[in-house]
């Protein structure tokens, strides 16, 4: 369908591409990953014919027809939301708008009606509302939406609507750079679900590696100037490219110890005569080698210790008999919520619910209309949300707004935090008035991570991240000892970290004292969720127990698995212990030119050495993910 092949694209001195060919087929599901920066817009740019490359082709099939979703902002006119749904092609707009002026006047008559109305029949025009109606459903909008103008709406609905169009008009080749941005987490499960059974070909860019695990079969990732392609979802990518680089660094640090070996020989005898050819031969014979490249440094986030906050009372806050409205609109009327010491809760629901209400009456940055916020004791309340921007000093650079802070923190160590939220190098010293919107935030998260409060409460804290800086913040965030309270639409996110669903809709708050899983199975019937906290539901005080009680057979259940995996990692510490003395003997065997008096013996060690360096990180490995999966106990 698509050929690349040989492309090249520079900015200025900066090399984005060189010498990328890449195939896109029909029915393809292909995931673009790779670091911010890494070009992937610019691909799509070209892709697109928005731009072109300085050198190599993009060769594309006759009639391909190719639809495109950009990640920030999209154009609009005057059209309603179902107008722009089902403006699927020029052809189609004109056609509808010619119609439709012709059945407002019936004392108009023109002799192209007739067949005006056979080609918008043939084109499917009569089929187009139903279909959009059904998808701009999924995609949380209701029924008295589909006749408001767009100008109306926010900038996250009007993506909602042009993404509705792209669904309705079914491109054979459907190009999404983070689609899921603007999408709640109940739009983002629909469209997960409708996505997978797409009839075109998709190219997707996305930091949502949940998505990525359930709709995509190939994964092409931007790194070194090149794409590399892997077959499978973004979890197999992740497997095959370990594979790849233990492969690379075994062979590497094997030629390198050979390359020493040569070099060492050549050094010792190159002087005297008898062995001066000799030398000269093992010289020539390091030339000749094909070298291997040393492996880049790993994409694995670099993990920290955080500081952590003081100890709060048992009970943290809690809302008693709250009435919350926006004029006339009634967001909450006698609600109740609690929330009690280590609790991890995220607030779902869809857009407009009350969760970023609920979020500020906890912060207490929306005074309560009536009834009561009631802190418990030493709670120190943090709230992370886009305002949180406007409290940086903009005169300041981002090295000296990281360490504002009244905790201790060594400038090493808050180096290394802002390098794995993107900021690196010299990027420490840009005036903080010189960051964009991202940045921005992604520097108040920072500040919040080095000194943090006992109740942390964020809303959507994912925004602007990569995959790597996502996984720093769930590493900050699995060992806090504080409680934390946050809305996100990422589902690895909410997986990581989350205890307890809090639902909200309608005014009600629904409680899942689960994990996601526990959540989506109830939420799908197989079980009954527990009544939230509402005028007419059981008490809070009830509530409150009830929920004690789910968690100590939680944590109770935990502590067994959790002395389970603490013997396994045991187990693969001591093989991890012994595995690296048996490298460091054959690797001192391998350097002792006395080795290669005997071939045989040589090729022996040489051997069992690949094969140690191989076990060792697979076990190594395997060691990883005991303990990722102990700290999710």
């Amino acid at each position: 369908m698509i050929t690349v092949s040989d492309l090249a694209k520079s900015f200025g001195d900066r090399e984005l591409f060189s010498g990328v060919s890449l195939q896109i087929n029909r029915g393809d599901r292909i995931g673009l990953i790779g670091p911010n920066g890494s070009g992937k817009s610019t691909l799509f740019s070209l892709l697109l014919e928005a731009d072109h490359p300085d050198d190599g082709t993009i060769a594309k099939e006759r009639d391909v027809t190719v639809g495109h979703l950009p990640q920030e902002t999209a154009p609009i006119g005057d059209e309603t939301v179902l107008e722009l749904a089902t403006a699927i092609s020029e052809e189609m707009v004109t056609l509808r708008q010619k119609l439709r002026m012709l059945e407002s006047d019936p004392d108009h008559h023109d002799d192209n009606y007739h067949e005006w109305q056979t080609r918008f029949d043939h084109l499917g025009g009569y089929q187009l509302e139903p279909r959009a109606k059904t998808i701009l459903k999924g995609l949380a909008f209701r029924d008295r939406d589909f006749d408001r103008p767009l100008r109306e709406m926010s900038g996250g609905w009007i993506m909602r609507a042009h993404l509705a169009r792209l669904l309705v008009q079914q491109p054979d080749l459907l190009m999404l750079d983070e689609p899921t941005n603007h999408l709640d987490l109940e739009a983002l499960i629909w469209f997960q679900d409708y996505i997978k059974t797409y009839p075109g070909a998709l190219l997707l860019i996305s930091h949502d590696r949940s998505l990525l695990n359930e709709v995509i079969n190939t994964i092409y990732e931007l790194r070194q100037q090149q794409v590399f392609q892997y077959r499978g979802n973004y979890d197999t990518y992740l497997r095959l490219r370990d594979e790849q680089q233990a492969q690379q660094e075994a062979a590497y640090k094997n030629q390198q110890r050979k390359i020493e070996q040569l070099q060492r020989f050549a050094d010792r005898f190159r002087a005297k005569a008898s062995k001066a050819a000799q030398a000269q031969a093992k010289l020539k014979q390091i030339e000749r080698m094909d070298k291997i490249e040393a492996p880049e440094e790993s994409n694995r986030t670099v993990r920290f210790q955080f500081p952590q906050p003081p100890r709060s009372g048992r009970r943290v806050i809690a809302l008693r008999d709250i009435h919350h409205a926006y004029g006339e609109n009634i967001v909450y009327r006698n609600m109740q919520f609690e929330a009690e010491r280590g609790q991890r809760i995220v607030l779902v629901g869809p857009n407009g619910a009350g969760k970023s209400t609920l979020m500020k009456l906890l912060a207490g940055v929306l005074p309560v209309q009536q009834g009561a916020r009631e802190p418990g004791l030493h709670v120190k309340v943090g709230y992370y949300a886009q305002h949180r921007v406007e409290m940086l000093h903009s005169s300041r650079t981002v090295l000296e707004e990281a360490s504002s802070t009244d905790r201790p923190l060594t400038e090493q160590f808050i180096r290394t935090v802002l390098g794995s939220f993107l900021f690196t190098g010299d990027d420490v010293f840009k005036p903080v008035r010189v960051l964009s919107g991202g940045e921005k935030s992604r520097l108040a998260l920072v500040k919040l991570l080095l000194d943090p409060p006992n109740l942390l409460l964020m809303d959507e804290p994912t925004t602007h991240l990569d995959m790597a800086s996502i996984d720093a913040l769930i590493n900050a965030l699995q060992p806090f000892e504080g409680t934390l309270i946050f809305i996100s639409h990422d589902v690895y996110f909410i997986r990581k970290l989350a205890r307890t669903v809090l639902h909200v809709q309608d005014g009600a708050l629904t409680w899942f004292p689960g994990d996601y899983g526990y959540y989506l199975d109830k939420r799908e019937g197989h079980l009954q969720p527990s009544p939230a906290a509402a005028p007419t539901g059981p008490s809070p005080k009830t509530n409150a127990k009830e929920r004690r009680r789910e968690e100590a057979e939680n944590r109770q259940s935990a502590g067994r698995m959790r002395k389970e995996q603490q013997k396994r990692i045991a187990q693969l510490e001591k093989r991890i212990m012994d595995l690296e003395t048996r490298q460091q003997t054959l690797t001192e065997a391998m350097e002792d030119p006395a080795t290669y008096q005997d071939a045989g013996k040589a090729v022996a060690l040489n051997r069992e050495l690949m094969a140690v360096v191989e076990d060792l990180q697979r076990t190594s490995n395997e060691w990883e993910k005991a303990v990722e999966a102990m700290q999710l106990v």
